[in-house]
């Protein structure tokens, strides 16, 4: 997943793109405990999607903040 490619989608396509990531991260934090993890690496990537999403959420709400104030 590309911030580029995220740029393109709405706000609320993106919250939902959160959610959903949050809630994976959660499973297999969960999965990692209980050792059924398969893919270590998975948790690496799906933080790293994440942080993307927040990203591309904070950018933007900072910028509609920005076109209201001009």
């Amino acid at each position: 997943m590309r911030a580029a490619e995220l740029r393109e989608h709405t706000v609320d396509e993106l919250q939902q793109k959160e959610t959903e990531l949050a809630e994976q991260l959660f499973a297999l934090r969960l999965q990692k405990v209980t050792g059924q993890l398969e893919k270590p690496s998975r948790i690496g990537q799906v933080r790293r999607d994440l942080a993307r999403v927040l990203t591309v959420l904070h950018e933007k709400a900072a910028g509609s903040g920005q076109e209201a104030a001009s």
